[in-house]
């Protein structure tokens, strides 16, 4: 591959399918992570750990058109990124950091997987045939401290880390609880982009993937690519993730990228961030 790359013949179409396979053999090395922790075996030797969280409180943004997803002068991007375009939103508020494993603990200790209000039908039908009552990997020891399974070993919980996996059931009822709300895919991205310049923008990629309130859907203008069942296959049933977590390789992640699970998987690197309710 390396000498069909230097051959003079080599043309923008090579170069996107050679991007198009690193990207997509980025995208496996991650999902190799999560299986690594679903068995328990020992972490890979580059696991990272996200970092500490120290911005509280929330960031205002104003109200207005701004634009988001990418453009064909932004290099390679993916089919559901196309393309750029507007969107109004009204003034919100969103949460600095992504609620922390601490945060998550009150709502678990305030009976917040039995309280049947905080539930959509369709998420409370998931909690009793999961018979969920904490995140996945979640337990407590003899003495009542709670721990967490971080691949083969059991570790106290670090309270001002992201909680994470968690799906979008389960980030939904600690939203409804919480008196917050999840944002919409473009809220979050609006916020990433610096529509506020308190925001740490560290904070918003690189920790853990955020669930939106977003379902995935095309943009206008969308059209497949080459990789045809990348995206198509799944509008309309999956929900949309934002930031990038841990393992996700950093060429990988940018503020217009764009990730999709079904709302009842915990197995994935995600957690979330709230925004305050409008008045």
């Amino acid at each position: 591959m390396v000498d069909r790359i230097g051959r003079a013949d080599f043309d923008d179409r090579d170069a996107y399918f050679i991007q198009l396979s690193v990207f997509h053999e980025d995208m496996h090395d991650e999902a190799f992570t999560i299986t690594r922790q679903t068995l328990a075996y020992p972490p890979p030797t580059f696991s990272a750990k996200p970092a500490v969280l120290l911005a509280g409180g929330d960031a205002s943004i104003p109200g207005g058109t701004y634009r988001i997803g990418s453009t064909a002068e932004e290099g390679f991007i993916f089919d559901n990124e196309k393309w750029s375009h507007a969107v109004d939103v009204k003034p919100y508020r969103i949460a600095r950091a992504p609620v922390t494993q601490s945060e998550f603990v009150n709502f678990i200790e305030e009976h917040g997987y039995e309280r049947r209000e905080f539930w959509s039908a369709e998420a409370w039908t998931w909690r009793e045939r999961e018979q969920a009552a904490r995140p996945v990997y979640w337990k407590k020891d003899p003495e009542g401290h709670w721990l967490r399974r971080d691949f083969d070993r059991w570790v106290p919980l670090e309270p001002d880390w992201p909680a994470r996996n968690v799906c979008w059931f389960e980030a939904e009822a600690y939203c409804r609880w919480a008196g917050r709300r999840l944002p919409t895919e473009a809220e979050w991205e609006i916020a990433a982009r610096g529509a506020d310049p308190t925001l740490a923008h560290r904070q918003m990629v690189g920790a853990v993937w955020e669930w939106t309130s977003s379902d995935f859907w095309p943009y206008p203008g969308f059209s497949e690519d080459p990789y045809k069942e990348y995206s198509s296959p799944w509008f309309g049933t999956h929900k949309s993730l934002r930031g990038g977590a841990w393992p996700t390789r950093s060429r990988l992640i940018r503020t217009a990228y764009r990730n999709f699970y079904t709302p009842d998987r915990r197995d994935i690197w995600a957690g979330f961030r709230t925004c305050a309710l409008e008045s």
